[in-house]
């Protein structure tokens, strides 16, 4: 129970703060991504301050054997830089510039009732299914 409690406070809190910081906002986001035309750098302060909290928590995490939970730490290890993470990384930006959104804010917005982010979310999950069949069927093979 409280690691559900846990995870619900986590979700809200990220929630939150992508509602707080525009990042649920398509339009916000396009103006970010849009460096050619009326470029809007707020996000960019959003997005330094995620790093920063990333590195500090990786750093905190790689120390620990257990998370603050008691869950058993689960740290990436693996650092290697192949062709289908530079593709799906492709395939994501490609996505993120023509929706305006990436799943967690294509998620928050859908629990505000925004249209386009239903689009979004019946979309990523469709990919997500496709990519789970291609790679189920790489596996047999």
């Amino acid at each position: 129970m409280k690691y559900s409690i846990a995870s619900l406070f986590a979700g809200l809190l990220f929630g939150l703060g992508l509602i707080v910081s525009g990042m649920a906002n398509p339009e916000k986001v396009l103006g970010f991504l849009d460096i050619a035309g009326l470029w809007d750098p707020s996000l960019a302060f959003v997005m330094g301050g995620a790093i920063i909290v990333g590195i500090v928590a990786f750093t905190v995490a790689r120390r620990r054997t257990l998370s603050f939970l008691g869950f058993n730490m689960k740290v990436p290890s693996h650092n290697h830089i192949d062709k289908r993470l530079v593709l799906g990384s492709l395939v994501f930006g490609v996505g993120w510039g023509i929706a305006g959104f990436c799943p967690g804010p294509g998620l928050v917005a859908l629990g505000a009732g925004e249209a386009k982010a239903a689009v979004f979310v019946a979309s990523m999950v469709a990919g997500m299914a496709i990519f789970e069949i291609i790679e189920r069927n790489r596996a047999k093979s």
